[in-house]
């Protein structure tokens, strides 16, 4: 059985294994946490754990450079060789690209570049949840129902090349999408924001923005069937 190797050890391993004149690694360690919620209450919430291996391989040539690129998910040490040498016969069997440039080289590498990586999980809601469960009874009081889910992502990208480049990032990202509907169905009002952490989102403002909406829906005006200036 494979041992879960950490992301440095899974590049610095498929670059040992190049035979072609480059080799590009890129290994995404992805991690992710959500909620999900109806008629303003909590229905789902999970975590989730994956990796993605890149590997880009290059060929020099008479007329130019080609390359090949090969992805894989849920990659282990042995998975290793048969990704690398299918980006190989990739790069072998492609025409040469006409941006080829040269693999970059003489960049000092990431301090973090062995380091675990960056991890979210339920955490990264600790104060966003209760202030989502406030929410939820203001809407409740004020005859609304809210639907929607929150996400939090957090990737952490290593990338080694041939040439020396050992690089780290980790990049975190959260969506929230916030529905409300009144009881009888007949309106709804949607809104939704982009975060990294979750700490600068405010549901009680964003119910507040979406009962204003199903104010304003209240109005209706029958308009007969014809053309009309937009």
């Amino acid at each position: 059985m494979s041992r879960v190797s950490k992301p440095y050890e899974i590049v610095e391993r498929a670059l040992e294994l190049s035979t072609t004149d480059g080799l590009v690694v890129i290994a995404d360690e992805q991690s992710s946490a959500n909620l999900r919620w109806a008629g303003n209450a909590l229905t789902t919430n999970g975590v989730t754990r994956g990796r993605t291996l890149t590997v880009v391989a290059t060929v020099d040539g008479a007329e130019g450079t080609a390359s090949g690129v090969v992805s894989r998910s849920a990659v282990t040490t042995d998975d290793l060789e048969p990704l690398v040498r299918a980006a190989e016969a990739a790069a072998r069997g492609a025409g040469p690209a006409e941006d080829a440039q040269p693999l970059v080289s003489g960049v000092p590498a990431s301090p973090d570049f062995t380091d675990a990586p960056a991890e979210t999980g339920s955490e990264v809601f600790a104060d966003f949840a209760p202030a989502l469960g406030d929410a939820f009874a203001r809407a409740r009081s004020g005859g609304r129902e809210l639907y929607g889910f929150a996400n939090h992502e957090l990737t952490s990208t290593y990338v080694g090349t041939s040439t020396g480049l050992r690089l780290r990032h980790d990049q975190p990202n959260g969506t929230l999408e916030l529905n409300a509907k009144s009881p009888d169905r007949t309106r709804s009002a949607w809104a939704g924001r982009a975060t990294r952490d979750f700490k600068d989102v405010d549901p009680a403002a964003m119910d507040a923005e979406l009962a204003q909406r199903l104010r304003w829906a209240e109005r209706r005006i029958e308009l007969p069937a014809g053309r009309y200036e937009t």
